[in-house]
């Protein structure tokens, strides 16, 4: 009997010992999809891909999709996955071909026995692998082998399209050059988020970036300029034509068709922009006939504004050196797009020049904005004869749209809707949502950018078309385009700063169904992503997670309420205050802080016991002027008017971001305030907060005074302070004190603050102030 219970013990123990291992089953929070499939079913177990697995193809031309995994399990499980074109029962990934799916949709099934993607296209296919990587483990973007993980992917059923067409994002390689090996990376990431266009900025004033073998001087001389990269870029001096230029760099045509192939394998097509008629200084330094003066002049270093260098309209030579140039770009970009700009284009020299006023003549045209739709007319009419299409910045609108222009829409949502209602395509890139030069956090806690803001919400936010159009007009927009410019973007890293995660809220809101666009659902996907960022390398911004405060002040009692978020929702905040350290042990906000006297504020986010973004660091000064009355002489602006009247002496100070709605302003007069401390007081200080940004036209004070009067009527000086103009490319702010001999029994303050007199480029200066303190 004991024998016989041994021998069934052995067979219990060999068969579970032989039963299949059961793979895990995931739930839906596990799942990280950015963008959203269209639908979306997810079943119990999962797949598990192993050295053993294979990829199975329809055809051979569909090798090159299976690179897509092949290239991460290479570098993170050490092996590669064998691609054939004979189908298994089990244990592979079968691309199938199915003609009844769009062109970009795909179909996706995994089961524990195998994966099968279908699509009618290598679009479709790119779109499907694309989806599998995300599904993934995080691990497999490693860029070296990663121990003691399985590869498992979820059991799920996708079926998956997108909304828009077009899915784009243009990079600025002409403010500030990025090698090739950058793009062909930054290619790669598109992919990854089913974004379809890659915009290529090639050309502008600050370099000329595309090798034309026909005017070797494009590159040799407006590929490079003078290294003035320790200026600010709204600082930089104007170069001499003979100064030595040094920082730049240029694509060469076999390093553009090596781009254009990488792209193609990804399922990305490559617009170039050949700039014109403005926004080409660095072609008019190599070739100075290009203009109408013919003056020798040099690629410039940082902004120019007003831009009135520019192509001549009125000789033959420009028109056959863009053709000449066209033609080459053309045989390296054979998609059917071709940008050629149009925009901001400063047309003074075309009023003075004989040869433009001849052409306006000789064609009939009313004036320099019908040449301009002249210029581009023509243009076009050349790129259409080689069947190609013109894309332009919604200027092209002006004069006269070319019969068959696609318009990119970006000083808002107009351009685009007058262009839809003419017929023509659109692809909106309003400066309102896609800039991604624009401040996505708190300037206090962000690199220099553009002084305007786009925090991530608000790109979530985007949708192309608008209510407001018919349905015909709908058809004609394409889709969306987030702008990365990069004047103020010197480096890869900080590219990539300004791109993620804001790229990724664009992807989702050009390729989801709308009803599947859902802000909070969304910021806890990207908030998942962002470890799959890490592990790929991306230098990420986490402006979303920093705090952003909400403060309000009583002034009957002179007590401060301070509320506390972050953009993304459900976050937790903890706060310290006067000097405690802040910790994951720190007091959990939950509540509205109330404060009536100093007080120092520090709080962040905090995820798993770690600072989650910036530190919040925000002093509270309280002083003997606050929720005093205030007298103007002269009233403020009233776009700049913060909380009003009582705005000077609320001790809610602002910061470098000068649409924040703390900052009073006053343009051509002086800001002279007296306050009413209503009952006699001893002062010995008076502190003025004021903001530059020299870029906007802000700039500091260059003289204050400070007055005082027992009655209001007999006022004495007791401090002045005065200042020379100094050069601050950059926001900045200060607090100007004016100390003096302690004065008794006063009831009345004025202030007394001169703004500077004379701009550099003449005109008058804004003033901003955001506190007057009085101590």
């Amino acid at each position: 009997m004991k024998l016989f219970k041994i021998l069934l013990l052995f067979i219990a123990l060999s068969t579970f010992g032989c039963a299949e291992k059961e793979n895990p089953s995931f739930t839906k929070e596990e799942l990280v999809l950015i963008p959203q499939p269209k639908s979306l079913n997810l079943n119990q177990g999962s797949f598990e891909v192993t050295n053993s697995t294979k990829i199975i193809i329809a055809q051979d031309s569909l090798a090159s999709v299976s690179s897509i995994l092949n290239d991460l399990f290479k570098r993170a499980a050490g092996f590669e996955l064998e691609t054939s074109i004979d189908a298994h029962a089990e244990n592979n990934i079968q691309l199938k071909i199915n003609s009844e799916i769009a062109k970009e949709a795909y179909e996706l099934k995994v089961t524990s026995e195998n994966v099968i993607l279908e699509a009618n296209s290598k679009l479709g296919f790119v779109y499907g692998m694309e989806t599998i990587r995300q599904l993934l483990p995080k691990e497999i973007e490693s860029g070296s082998k990663v121990s003691d993980i399985e590869w498992y992917i979820p059991n799920v059923e996708i079926t998956d399209a997108p909304q828009y067409s077009y899915r784009g994002n243009m990079l600025d390689v002409s403010r500030h050059f990025f090698g090739k090996e950058y793009i062909k990376k930054h290619i790669d990431r598109l992919a990854f988020l089913k974004l379809n266009t890659f915009h290529f900025h090639l050309v502008d004033d600050q370099g000329w970036r595309i090798e034309i073998k026909k005017y070797p001087k494009l590159t040799e001389v407006g590929g490079f300029r003078v290294d003035q990269e320790d200026s600010h870029w709204n600082a930089r001096t104007k170069n001499e034509p003979d100064a030595k230029a040094t920082f730049g760099g240029f694509y060469t045509q076999e390093d553009i068709k090596e781009i254009v192939a990488y792209a193609q394998e990804r399922g990305i097509r490559v617009i170039p922009e050949i700039e014109m008629p403005a926004h080409v200084m660095s072609a008019i330094a190599s070739y100075p006939w290009l203009s109408c003066t013919g003056e020798p002049i040099a690629v410039p270093s940082g902004g120019v504004w007003p831009i009135t260098d520019i192509y001549c309209a009125g000789k033959e030579s420009t028109f056959e050196f863009l053709e000449d140039v066209l033609s080459e770009v053309m045989q390296l970009f054979p998609g059917e797009y071709i940008h050629v700009g149009g925009d901001e284009a400063t047309k003074t020299n075309w009023k003075t020049c004989p040869d433009c006023q001849r052409r306006i003549k000789e064609e009939g045209l009313a004036d320099e904005d019908e040449l301009q739709s002249y210029f581009m007319k023509r243009i076009e009419k050349f790129l259409n004869k080689n069947d190609r299409t013109l894309i332009g910045w919604d200027e092209i609108l002006e004069g006269g749209l070319p019969e068959e222009a696609t318009v990119m829409s970006w000083r808002g949502f107009e351009g685009g809707w007058e262009a839809s209602a003419a017929g023509h395509d659109v692809i909106m890139t309003p400066t309102s949502h896609l800039y991604f030069d624009y401040y996505q956090g708190s300037p206090d806690n962000e690199p220099v950018a553009f002084n305007a803001f786009t925090p991530l919400k608000r790109v979530y936010e985007f949708r192309p078309v608008l209510d407001s159009m018919s349905v015909k007009q709908k058809k004609h927009v394409l889709g969306g385009q987030a702008n990365l410019w990069a004047e103020y973007v010197p480096t890869e890293a900080h590219s990539e700063y300004m791109l993620f995660p804001r790229l990724a809220a664009l992807a989702e809101v050009v390729w989801s169904p709308e009803n599947k666009l859902d802000w909070e659902d969304f910021s806890v996907r990207i908030r998942k992503m962002m470890e799959r960022f890490e592990v790929m390398g991306i230098n990420y911004a986490k402006s979303a997670y920093a705090v952003q405060p909400e403060s309000d002040i009583d002034l009957e009692t002179g007590e401060i309420t301070i509320k506390l978020k972050s953009e993304f929702p459900n976050t937790e905040i903890r706060y310290a205050l006067n000097g405690e350290e802040l910790n994951a042990e720190s007091n959990l906000y939950e509540n509205e802080i109330k404060v009536d006297t100093d007080t120092q504020l520090k709080a962040a986010v905090f995820k798993n016991g770690k600072v989650m973004g910036a530190v919040l660091d925000k002093t509270f000064k309280f002083h003997k002027a606050v929720a005093k009355p205030v007298i103007y002489k002269y009233p403020y602006n009233q776009n700049y008017a913060s909380s009003g009247e009582t705005a000077l002496v609320n001790v809610l100070k602002g910061s470098k971001y000068f649409k924040d709605g703390r900052w009073q302003g006053w343009i051509n007069n002086p800001a002279i305030i007296t306050i009413d401390l209503e009952k006699e007081t001893s002062v010995s200080e008076v502190i003025v907060g004021s903001l530059e940004e020299q870029g906007t036209g802000i700039y500091f004070p260059q003289q204050l005074k400070v007055e005082v009067s027992k009655d209001g009527k007999n006022f004495k000086e007791v401090a002045s302070l005065k200042r020379d103009y100094q050069t601050n490319p950059g926001a900045k702010i200060d607090n100007f004190k004016m100390g003096f001999e302690l004065q008794e029994n006063i009831r009345f303050v004025r202030v007394s603050v001169e703004p500077l007199a004379k701009t550099p480029n003449g005109g008058g200066a804004w003033l901003f102030l955001d506190e007057i303190q009085i101590k």
